[in-house]
C-alpha cells in the first residue's frame, strides 16, 4: 500500500481549458489525472452525434489532451481516468489507440467500461416491469419512450477499480459519476472495502472537490475574486490521498489561482441537496461532517468525513425531444434605451398573437438591465440594452415563423436599434431531462482491458 498518492484533475466539462491537462502531468508530479466530460445535457449531443456516425459519440476533446499527454503518461507512468468515452466508449479507445500507435509507443493498456448505456436495452427493462418513473413528476418514461435520444445510468466506481486491478493505463468510461472517478484510484491504491462507508464518502469527497477543475482553486470564486492571483495561468486541484481517508487539496507551485478554506468550501457547495444526504452509487456522502483546515502554502487538509451505505438504486439520466426554440435578439442604445427595447418586445408579441402563432412559452430578457436578477434588478437608465427573446413550442413551422418577424424590427420598430447578426433564428431540438431510478441489480457493467 502506498502512504499517499497524488489525483490531479485535469477537465471539470467538455470544452474546459484545455491547456490543463498538460499544465497537470508536465509541472509536477502525480500519479493520477482524471478528467470529467459530462453533463447530462452531454449525453444527448453525444448520442445524436453517434446517431449519425457510428464512430462517434464520444468527447473528441479527448483525442487532442491525449495528444498533449500521452508521452508525460507514459514517461512517468501517470494513469488516465476519464468518462470521456460518452455513449462510445469503444471508439474512444480505437482513436487513442490510433494515436499512440503514430508516437511509436507500445505495451499501452487502456480499460474500457461498458455497460451505463441502457437504451438498447430500455423495452426490455420497461416488459420486465421497472417503469423508470420521473423523480420529481412521476410521470412514467413510457409516455416518452418515442422521443428517447439518451438513457444512461450513474455508475460508481467499482468498474474502474477493476481494470486498473488488471493493469490498465488509460481507463476510458461512460457516464460514471464525476466522483467516481476519483474515488476509484483510493480505493485501488489503499485496498478499501466497498462496505467500510467512511472511506467511500472520504473518495466521494475528494471528488466532488476535483470535479470542477478550476472551480476548486479560484475560478468563479464568490468571495474576495480580486485577490486571486494570476487566473490567466490557474492551477487545476491535486488531491493528495492517504490511506485513513484525509485529504490534502494543493495545486502544482508556481500555477496560477489558489487553494484556501473559502475555495474549497465553496465548490463543497456546489450542485448539493441535502448537504447530510449526498447519494452517489457507492455510498451516502454526509457534507456537513467534513472539516476543512487550511495549511498555508495552498494546501487545505479535509477529513473527519462520515458516510452511510449506497442505495439499491442507480440513477438513470435520460433525455428526450421536447418541441422546438429559437431565439433573438436586438440592442437598443440611449437615450430611453430600456424603453426602446421594451416598446419593440410589445409589438413583437402583438405581431405574432395577429400571426395566429401559439408556443409553450415566451420568454424576453433585457441583458444589461434585468437578465441575470430578474424583478429584484435595480432601476437603472442603462447605456444600452439588449432585448433577447425565445420562443418554445412543439410546432416547428411555427417556431421558424417566429424568427422571421426579429429583422423587421429593425424598420419597423423604435429607433437606435443595431446588433442584428446571423441571419434568421432557425428552430433547434429542445432536449428535456428525465431523471429515473432503476435497481442495481438490473444493470449490467464489464471491463473490457486491452493492450496495444
Amino acid at each position: 500500500m502506498k502512504s499517499s498518492i497524488r489525483i490531479a484533475s485535469g477537465q471539470g466539462f467538455w470544452g474546459d481549458l484545455q491547456s490543463a491537462p498538460l499544465q497537470q502531468v508536465s509541472r509536477g508530479p502525480i500519479d493520477y489525472l482524471v478528467m470529467d466530460y459530462l453533463a447530462e445535457v452531454t449525453m444527448s449531443i453525444l448520442q445524436k452525434q453517434r446517431m449519425r456516425d457510428p464512430a462517434m459519440g464520444y468527447a473528441r476533446d479527448l483525442i487532442d489532451v491525449c495528444n498533449d499527454v500521452l508521452p508525460y503518461l507514459v514517461e512517468r507512468g501517470i494513469k488516465l481516468i476519464t468518462n470521456g468515452g460518452g455513449v462510445n466508449p469503444l471508439a474512444a479507445r480505437d482513436k487513442i489507440f490510433e494515436l499512440a500507435r503514430t508516437k511509436g509507443i507500445t505495451g499501452l493498456k487502456v480499460g474500457v467500461i461498458m455497460g451505463d448505456d441502457i437504451l438498447p436495452r430500455i423495452d426490455q427493462i420497461l416488459a420486465d416491469g421497472h417503469e423508470l418513473r420521473h423523480m420529481e413528476t412521476g410521470e412514467p418514461i413510457a409516455d416518452v419512450r418515442d422521443r428517447l435520444l439518451s438513457a444512461n445510468v450513474y455508475t460508481g466506481a467499482w468498474p474502474i477499480v477493476e481494470a486498473l486491478r488488471q493493469g490498465a493505463d488509460i481507463i476510458v468510461t461512460g457516464r460514471t459519476t464525476d466522483t467516481g472517478l476519483t474515488l476509484a484510484p483510493m480505493i485501488h491504491e489503499f485496498g478499501w472495502e466497498a462496505d467500510d462507508w467512511n472511506m467511500m464518502a472520504a473518495g466521494t469527497v475528494a471528488g466532488h472537490i476535483n470535479e470542477c477543475g478550476g472551480q476548486a482553486t479560484g475560478g468563479n470564486f464568490l468571495g474576495d475574486w480580486r485577490s486571486v492571483p494570476n487566473l490567466a495561468d490557474i492551477g487545476f486541484p491535486i488531491i493528495e490521498a492517504f490511506p485513513d481517508g484525509s485529504f490534502v487539496v494543493t495545486k502544482h507551485e508556481g500555477t496560477g489561482g489558489m487553494v484556501t478554506r473559502e475555495t474549497v468550501a465553496e465548490q463543497l457547495l456546489y450542485e448539493i441537496g441535502d448537504p447530510a444526504e449526498y447519494i452517489t452509487p457507492d455510498c451516502v456522502a454526509d457534507f456537513t461532517s467534513i472539516h476543512l483546515e487550511d495549511l498555508g502554502s495552498d494546501r487545505v487538509r479535509v477529513h473527519g468525513i462520515t458516510g452511510r451505505p449506497s442505495t439499491p438504486f442507480f440513477k438513470v439520466s435520460a433525455s428526450y425531444l421536447d418541441g422546438y426554440v429559437a431565439f433573438g435578439s436586438l440592442t437598443y442604445s440611449a437615450p430611453e434605451a430600456l424603453e426602446k427595447a421594451q416598446a419593440a418586445d410589445r409589438i413583437l408579441r402583438q405581431r405574432l398573437d395577429a400571426l395566429g402563432l401559439s408556443f409553450d412559452e415566451v420568454r424576453t430578457e433585457f441583458i444589461g438591465m434585468n437578465a441575470c436578477h430578474g424583478a429584484l434588478a435595480k432601476a437603472i437608465e442603462p447605456n444600452e440594452v439588449m432585448m433577447r427573446i425565445g420562443v418554445r413550442g412543439p410546432d416547428r413551422q411555427a417556431v421558424s415563423r417566429f424568427g422571421m418577424e426579429i429583422a423587421p424590427l429593425i424598420l419597423t420598430g423604435p429607433p437606435s436599434v443595431t446588433g442584428f447578426s446571423g441571419g434568421r433564428p432557425k428552430p433547434s431540438d429542445v432536449v428535456a431531462y428525465f431523471p429515473a431510478l432503476l435497481d442495481k441489480r438490473v444493470v449490467e457493467m464489464s471491463v473490457h482491458v486491452e493492450s496495444l
